[in-house]
């Protein structure tokens, strides 16, 4: 792993070249260009809050903290900017070797590359979005100064760290297994509601499901995740320490089990290619 590391950090003017490539294409024919990136997850957040906020009251039931309860919107957004840029990225990494074969041919380049271009492009995405969020946050009170901003970094770290191995794992597994990118689509769907970005993990932990459910739910990494996404807004959301150690003892295997699965199945994925 290390050095696979080590090659694309050797080759980052070509990542850097094809994250740009690929920005310019998906916005090439759009008349609002990178708006998009924003007013995709903006609409997404105000139909979600309508739905939950207004009709079904998510963010005033029992057990939500009232920081929340009084800024639901910046809840909403702050996590479903946060899941677009995961749900981007593993859906456009797992086809990143299939939907560029002739490239991955011809360019003498690590072969990582491929898919950690689509993990970065669509964090840059995400970046475009943080200074809505500071926006949104000072108008419901909710920015301050203090320790938990420091939850951002933490929380784009292990997200990387996490979508990295999902990119190299997928990416590879596709070429050799069509299914996989179908199969995808149905685990992101149910992941986005298996993870708190349209409700607390409050109304989780305090919800009557058996004890050994509520245990594997916080064994997903993507909770921590979110938390750490939402603790620069809320810092009573900062998850506990199994939460956060769930999260990266799960990323780093995620990680860990990618790189070895894109190089023990490289030389079947060229072949294929």
């Amino acid at each position: 792993m290390t050095t696979a590391v080590a090659d694309v950090w050797s080759h980052r003017n070509a990542l850097r070249l094809l994250v740009r490539r690929d920005l310019a294409v998906k916005y090439q024919a759009s008349v609002l260009g990178y708006f998009w990136s924003l007013i995709e997850p903006l609409a997404i957040g105000a139909i979600y809050w309508f739905v939950f906020g207004v009709l079904y009251g998510t963010g005033k039931r029992d057990g939500v903290a009232p920081d929340i309860a009084g800024s639901y919107p910046l809840y909403l957004i702050s996590g479903i900017f946060a899941w677009q840029w995961i749900n981007s990225a593993v859906g456009e990494a797992t086809t990143a070797l299939t939907g560029q074969a002739r490239l991955i041919t011809t360019m003498k380049v690590p072969r990582e590359v491929f898919p950690f271009g689509r993990v970065v492009g669509r964090f840059a995405e995400y970046l475009a979005g943080v200074p809505v969020l500071i926006v949104v946050a000072i108008w419901f009170g909710q920015l301050s100064f203090g320790w938990h901003l420091l939850a951002l970094p933490l929380a784009v770290l292990l997200t990387f760290t996490l979508l990295i191995g999902v990119a190299l794992l997928l990416s590879s597994l596709n070429v050799l297994l069509r299914d996989i990118d179908r199969f995808m689509r149905l685990v992101l769907r149910a992941m986005f509601y298996a993870t708190p970005i349209i409700y607390p993990l409050s109304l989780v932990q305090h919800s009557g499901m058996p004890g050994w459910l509520r245990i594997a739910y916080e064994c997903n990494p993507l909770v921590g995740i979110l938390q750490l996404f939402r603790a620069v807004w809320y810092p009573g959301q900062f998850p506990s320490t199994g939460v956060l150690l769930s999260s990266l003892v799960g990323s780093l295997v995620v990680l860990l089990a990618g790189f070895w699965v894109f190089r023990r199945l490289e030389p079947a994925v060229l072949k294929e290619l």
